[in-house]
């Protein structure tokens, strides 16, 4: 897996999963810089109900923000889907974000109705965790749904999170709980 970052931030992660389950993390920096404007680039690679969703904010740093977790969030389905950018490209698929049922995802009907869209592999059975880390970057966790690990009135169980602050050879140290990990979803 290839990380572009310019500050390194190692965060391992345990998620609380069979190994028979796929599972995508991503880490992205709040406050990166973009050469284009936000809704440039979200026209550019999310679909048009994101694309709205990111216009109705008129705060600027808010929209980048909003734009950065989108973006991390997708970066995390398509790693769990065992794919790259080109293999399920971003505006074939739409995350919804505060819904009372959590993070959803859909596939983006009006491109997927082609039958050579790469919209085959994609699918609405996914668990997403949001998480902001040292108040500098968004953390997302995917992790595909197990219906044989449903709770109560058939509910997914929450996805289990453990996050470390490891230092090779030096400090690894449990985060979770503390200010340094902030669930948002």
């Amino acid at each position: 897996m290839k990380q572009h970052c310019r500050k390194t931030l190692c965060c391992p992660v345990h998620c609380c999963a069979p190994l028979s389950q796929d599972i995508g993390i991503d880490i992205e920096e709040k406050k990166r810089k973009t050469a284009k404007s936000i809704l440039s680039l979200a026209c550019r690679y999310f679909t048009p109900s994101e694309v709205d969703y990111l216009a109705e904010i008129s705060d600027l740093d808010a929209q980048r923000k909003e734009f950065i977790k989108l973006w991390t969030l997708k970066e995390a389905y398509v790693k769990a889907l065992g794919r790259d950018f080109s293999g399920a490209p971003f505006n074939r698929f739409s995350i919804v974000l505060g819904t009372s049922q959590g993070i959803q995802i859909s596939k983006a009907s009006k491109l997927c109705n082609d039958t050579h869209s790469g919209c085959d592999n994609l699918s609405e059975n996914w668990q997403f965790t949001l998480a902001e880390l040292n108040s500098s970057h968004y953390m997302a966790v995917c992790i595909e749904d197990d219906p044989r690990n449903l709770g109560s009135e058939n509910c997914p169980v929450p996805v289990g999170l453990k996050v470390w602050k490891t230092i090779p050879f030096v400090e690894d140290t449990l985060v979770s709980g503390t200010e340094a990990v902030k669930l948002i979803a």
